[in-house]
Protein backbone atom coordinates (compact mmCIF):
# COMPACT_ATOMS: atom_id res chain seq x y z
CA UNK A 1 0.00 0.00 0.00
CA UNK A 2 1.35 3.23 -0.97
CA UNK A 3 1.34 6.55 1.50
CA UNK A 4 -0.96 8.32 -0.87
CA UNK A 5 -3.62 4.96 -0.46
CA UNK A 6 -3.10 4.81 3.07
CA UNK A 7 -3.74 8.60 3.35
CA UNK A 8 -6.59 8.19 1.63
CA UNK A 9 -8.06 5.30 3.77
CA UNK A 10 -7.51 7.69 6.26
CA UNK A 11 -9.47 10.47 5.23
CA UNK A 12 -12.58 8.79 3.51
CA UNK A 13 -14.02 8.42 7.33
CA UNK A 14 -13.56 11.95 8.07
CA UNK A 15 -15.72 13.15 5.11
CA UNK A 16 -18.45 10.73 5.56
CA UNK A 17 -18.96 12.52 8.77
CA UNK A 18 -19.07 15.68 7.05
CA UNK A 19 -21.91 15.20 5.05
CA UNK A 20 -25.37 15.47 6.93
CA UNK A 21 -28.06 12.61 7.16
CA UNK A 22 -31.08 13.08 4.70
CA UNK A 23 -33.04 13.37 7.14
CA UNK A 24 -31.10 16.44 8.63
CA UNK A 25 -30.77 18.16 5.34
CA UNK A 26 -35.15 17.56 5.08
CA UNK A 27 -35.65 19.40 8.26
CA UNK A 28 -33.28 22.30 7.46
CA UNK A 29 -35.43 22.71 4.55
CA UNK A 30 -39.09 22.36 6.19
CA UNK A 31 -38.24 25.09 8.95
CA UNK A 32 -36.75 27.18 6.43
CA UNK A 33 -40.10 26.77 4.54
CA UNK A 34 -42.22 26.79 7.51
CA UNK A 35 -40.47 30.08 8.40
CA UNK A 36 -40.60 31.85 4.77
CA UNK A 37 -44.67 30.91 5.38
CA UNK A 38 -44.70 32.74 8.09
CA UNK A 39 -43.27 35.52 7.02
CA UNK A 40 -45.73 35.57 3.77
CA UNK A 41 -48.46 35.53 6.51
CA UNK A 42 -47.12 38.53 8.82
CA UNK A 43 -45.99 40.69 5.82
CA UNK A 44 -48.86 40.25 3.19
CA UNK A 45 -52.11 38.28 4.62
CA UNK A 46 -52.74 38.80 8.18
CA UNK A 47 -52.49 42.25 8.08
CA UNK A 48 -55.13 42.46 6.09
CA UNK A 49 -57.54 39.53 7.34
CA UNK A 50 -59.61 42.59 9.03
CA UNK A 51 -62.07 40.99 11.52
CA UNK A 52 -65.54 41.92 12.83
CA UNK A 53 -65.41 40.82 16.77
CA UNK A 54 -68.73 40.83 18.35
CA UNK A 55 -69.85 41.75 21.80
CA UNK A 56 -73.24 42.25 24.10
CA UNK A 57 -72.53 44.64 26.49
CA UNK A 58 -76.27 45.75 29.00
CA UNK A 59 -76.80 49.08 29.91
CA UNK A 60 -79.89 51.56 31.05
CA UNK A 61 -80.21 53.00 27.58
CA UNK A 62 -83.74 52.27 26.37
CA UNK A 63 -83.58 50.67 23.15
CA UNK A 64 -80.02 48.88 21.77
CA UNK A 65 -77.69 51.06 19.93
CA UNK A 66 -75.10 49.00 17.89
CA UNK A 67 -71.50 50.77 17.76
CA UNK A 68 -68.80 50.03 15.49
CA UNK A 69 -65.23 50.98 17.05
CA UNK A 70 -62.38 51.85 15.12
CA UNK A 71 -58.73 52.58 16.05
CA UNK A 72 -55.31 52.84 15.39
CA UNK A 73 -56.31 53.01 11.50
CA UNK A 74 -52.45 54.29 10.86
CA UNK A 75 -53.59 54.58 7.03
CA UNK A 76 -52.31 55.55 3.91
CA UNK A 77 -55.58 56.45 2.05
CA UNK A 78 -58.11 53.44 0.72
CA UNK A 79 -56.31 50.95 0.33
CA UNK A 80 -57.36 47.14 0.75
CA UNK A 81 -57.54 47.02 4.40
CA UNK A 82 -59.41 49.98 4.57
CA UNK A 83 -61.96 48.65 2.01
CA UNK A 84 -62.48 45.60 3.86
CA UNK A 85 -63.07 47.61 7.05
CA UNK A 86 -65.89 49.30 4.64
CA UNK A 87 -67.33 46.33 3.73
CA UNK A 88 -67.50 45.13 7.29
CA UNK A 89 -69.40 48.51 8.28
CA UNK A 90 -71.78 48.05 5.23
CA UNK A 91 -72.79 44.48 6.47
CA UNK A 92 -73.16 45.71 9.72
CA UNK A 93 -75.12 48.98 9.29
CA UNK A 94 -74.10 50.40 12.97
CA UNK A 95 -76.04 53.57 14.59
CA UNK A 96 -72.99 54.70 16.04
CA UNK A 97 -69.41 54.57 14.57
CA UNK A 98 -65.96 55.89 17.18
CA UNK A 99 -62.64 55.81 16.35
CA UNK A 100 -60.05 55.61 19.27
CA UNK A 101 -57.42 57.70 17.61
CA UNK A 102 -54.21 56.93 15.53
CA UNK A 103 -55.43 57.45 12.31
CA UNK A 104 -52.52 58.89 10.69
CA UNK A 105 -49.68 56.38 9.25
CA UNK A 106 -46.87 57.78 11.23
CA UNK A 107 -44.02 60.10 9.69
CA UNK A 108 -44.98 61.07 6.45
CA UNK A 109 -48.84 60.06 7.03
CA UNK A 110 -50.91 62.94 6.04
CA UNK A 111 -54.07 63.84 7.11
CA UNK A 112 -55.55 64.70 3.49
CA UNK A 113 -55.44 60.22 3.15
CA UNK A 114 -57.12 60.13 6.67
CA UNK A 115 -60.08 62.12 5.09
CA UNK A 116 -60.00 60.37 2.38
CA UNK A 117 -61.73 56.82 4.15
CA UNK A 118 -63.52 59.38 7.24
CA UNK A 119 -65.65 60.35 4.19
CA UNK A 120 -66.70 56.97 3.30
CA UNK A 121 -67.91 56.90 6.77
CA UNK A 122 -71.91 56.91 7.76
CA UNK A 123 -73.86 56.28 10.61
CA UNK A 124 -77.15 57.67 11.90
CA UNK A 125 -75.42 59.16 15.33
CA UNK A 126 -72.53 59.89 13.16
CA UNK A 127 -68.66 59.30 13.30
CA UNK A 128 -66.92 60.33 16.58
CA UNK A 129 -63.02 60.32 16.83
CA UNK A 130 -60.48 61.24 19.54
CA UNK A 131 -56.88 62.11 19.30
CA UNK A 132 -54.51 59.39 19.48
CA UNK A 133 -50.72 60.25 20.33
CA UNK A 134 -49.92 60.45 16.36
CA UNK A 135 -52.24 63.34 16.08
CA UNK A 136 -51.22 65.04 19.34
CA UNK A 137 -47.11 64.31 17.75
CA UNK A 138 -48.25 65.82 14.65
CA UNK A 139 -51.29 68.10 14.95
CA UNK A 140 -52.79 70.33 12.85
CA UNK A 141 -51.65 73.94 12.49
CA UNK A 142 -53.12 76.45 13.63
CA UNK A 143 -54.78 74.47 15.99
CA UNK A 144 -58.26 76.72 14.89
CA UNK A 145 -58.17 73.94 11.57
CA UNK A 146 -58.01 71.32 13.48
CA UNK A 147 -62.22 70.99 14.02
CA UNK A 148 -62.92 72.56 10.70
CA UNK A 149 -60.43 69.64 9.25
CA UNK A 150 -62.63 67.78 11.26
CA UNK A 151 -65.98 68.75 10.15
CA UNK A 152 -64.81 68.84 6.58
CA UNK A 153 -64.76 65.24 6.65
CA UNK A 154 -67.79 64.54 7.96
CA UNK A 155 -66.37 63.22 11.22
CA UNK A 156 -67.00 64.99 14.74
CA UNK A 157 -64.08 65.91 16.69
CA UNK A 158 -64.24 65.00 20.66
CA UNK A 159 -61.88 66.82 22.43
CA UNK A 160 -62.29 67.11 26.12
CA UNK A 161 -65.92 67.33 25.30
CA UNK A 162 -69.46 65.33 25.59
CA UNK A 163 -72.31 64.94 23.30
CA UNK A 164 -75.46 63.71 24.30
CA UNK A 165 -76.35 61.21 21.77
CA UNK A 166 -79.81 60.64 23.26
CA UNK A 167 -81.96 61.39 26.47
CA UNK A 168 -80.18 59.40 29.23
CA UNK A 169 -77.09 58.60 26.93
CA UNK A 170 -73.82 60.32 26.85
CA UNK A 171 -70.48 60.21 24.94
CA UNK A 172 -67.41 61.93 26.84
CA UNK A 173 -64.21 62.26 24.50
CA UNK A 174 -60.80 63.13 25.76
CA UNK A 175 -57.54 63.94 24.74
CA UNK A 176 -54.96 61.34 24.16
CA UNK A 177 -53.94 60.80 28.01
CA UNK A 178 -50.15 59.67 27.46
CA UNK A 179 -49.01 62.30 25.14
CA UNK A 180 -52.13 65.18 25.27
CA UNK A 181 -53.95 67.14 28.05
CA UNK A 182 -56.81 65.33 29.67
CA UNK A 183 -59.19 67.59 31.30
CA UNK A 184 -61.31 65.56 33.12
CA UNK A 185 -64.03 68.61 34.46
CA UNK A 186 -64.09 70.12 31.38
CA UNK A 187 -64.93 66.50 29.21
CA UNK A 188 -67.79 66.09 32.29
CA UNK A 189 -69.57 69.18 32.64
CA UNK A 190 -73.11 69.57 32.19
CA UNK A 191 -73.38 65.66 32.05
CA UNK A 192 -75.94 64.25 34.37
CA UNK A 193 -74.85 61.82 36.88
CA UNK A 194 -77.59 58.95 36.33
CA UNK A 195 -77.18 59.37 32.52
CA UNK A 196 -74.99 55.98 30.93
CA UNK A 197 -71.99 57.61 30.10
CA UNK A 198 -69.35 56.03 27.47
CA UNK A 199 -65.86 57.40 27.30
CA UNK A 200 -63.78 57.40 24.37
CA UNK A 201 -59.84 57.56 24.82
CA UNK A 202 -56.65 56.26 23.05
CA UNK A 203 -54.10 55.18 25.81
CA UNK A 204 -55.69 52.54 27.82
CA UNK A 205 -53.32 53.24 30.85
CA UNK A 206 -55.72 55.60 31.89
CA UNK A 207 -58.57 53.65 32.88
CA UNK A 208 -58.01 53.60 36.24
CA UNK A 209 -58.64 57.42 36.33
CA UNK A 210 -61.89 57.47 35.29
CA UNK A 211 -63.41 54.07 36.10
CA UNK A 212 -66.64 54.16 38.30
CA UNK A 213 -67.27 57.48 36.55
CA UNK A 214 -68.22 56.11 33.61
CA UNK A 215 -70.14 52.94 32.48
CA UNK A 216 -68.29 51.93 29.40
CA UNK A 217 -64.75 52.81 28.09
CA UNK A 218 -63.19 51.84 24.48
CA UNK A 219 -60.01 52.71 24.11
CA UNK A 220 -57.26 51.60 21.48
CA UNK A 221 -53.31 52.16 20.99
CA UNK A 222 -51.97 48.59 21.85
CA UNK A 223 -52.72 47.28 18.69
CA UNK A 224 -53.28 43.75 20.78
CA UNK A 225 -49.08 43.56 21.10
CA UNK A 226 -49.07 42.90 17.21
CA UNK A 227 -46.96 39.88 17.41
CA UNK A 228 -48.42 37.43 19.17
CA UNK A 229 -46.10 34.23 19.96
CA UNK A 230 -47.84 31.66 21.84
CA UNK A 231 -46.85 31.57 25.80
CA UNK A 232 -44.70 35.06 25.34
CA UNK A 233 -45.40 38.70 26.39
CA UNK A 234 -45.67 40.91 23.31
CA UNK A 235 -42.13 41.65 22.66
CA UNK A 236 -42.90 45.59 22.61
CA UNK A 237 -46.11 47.83 23.88
CA UNK A 238 -46.46 51.74 23.32
CA UNK A 239 -45.98 53.77 26.52
CA UNK A 240 -49.33 54.76 27.69
CA UNK A 241 -50.12 50.62 27.34
CA UNK A 242 -50.53 49.71 30.94
CA UNK A 243 -51.21 45.99 31.94
CA UNK A 244 -53.75 46.20 29.20
CA UNK A 245 -53.24 44.52 25.97
CA UNK A 246 -56.77 43.80 24.44
CA UNK A 247 -60.29 42.98 24.81
CA UNK A 248 -62.64 43.25 27.91
CA UNK A 249 -61.43 44.70 31.75
CA UNK A 250 -63.53 45.76 34.81
CA UNK A 251 -62.52 48.19 37.30
CA UNK A 252 -64.81 49.81 40.29
CA UNK A 253 -68.00 49.01 38.19
CA UNK A 254 -66.81 50.12 34.74
CA UNK A 255 -66.25 47.81 31.66
CA UNK A 256 -63.30 49.16 29.09
CA UNK A 257 -62.52 47.55 25.66
CA UNK A 258 -59.23 47.93 23.99
CA UNK A 259 -59.22 47.30 20.38
CA UNK A 260 -56.85 45.70 18.70
CA UNK A 261 -56.29 48.77 15.91
CA UNK A 262 -56.71 48.42 12.12
CA UNK A 263 -53.16 49.24 11.24
CA UNK A 264 -49.19 48.86 12.29
CA UNK A 265 -46.70 50.78 13.67
CA UNK A 266 -42.93 50.16 13.75
CA UNK A 267 -43.02 46.86 12.16
CA UNK A 268 -45.59 46.16 9.49
CA UNK A 269 -46.52 43.05 10.60
CA UNK A 270 -49.75 41.46 12.42
CA UNK A 271 -48.90 37.75 13.72
CA UNK A 272 -51.95 35.65 15.32
CA UNK A 273 -53.06 39.36 16.08
CA UNK A 274 -55.69 40.30 13.32
CA UNK A 275 -56.87 43.68 12.80
CA UNK A 276 -60.55 44.85 13.95
CA UNK A 277 -63.28 46.40 13.64
CA UNK A 278 -65.30 45.76 17.32
CA UNK A 279 -69.49 46.07 16.86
Amino acid sequence: MTIAQETSEKEAPVRRDLVRPLWQRALVWVAGLVLLGLAIDALFIEPYRVQATYWDVQGAIGTPLKIAQLSDLHTRGVGPRERRVLEILDAEQPDLIVVTGDSLAGYGGTYQECKEFYQKLHAPYGVWFVRGNWETDQPIRPARREREFYESAGVHLLLNSNVQLRPGLWMIGLDDPTTGTVRLETAFAGVPPDAYKIALFHSPAFFGHIASRVNLVLAGHTHGGQVRIPFVHPFWLPNGSGRYLEGWYEERGTKMYVNRGIGMSVLPIRFRCRPEVAI
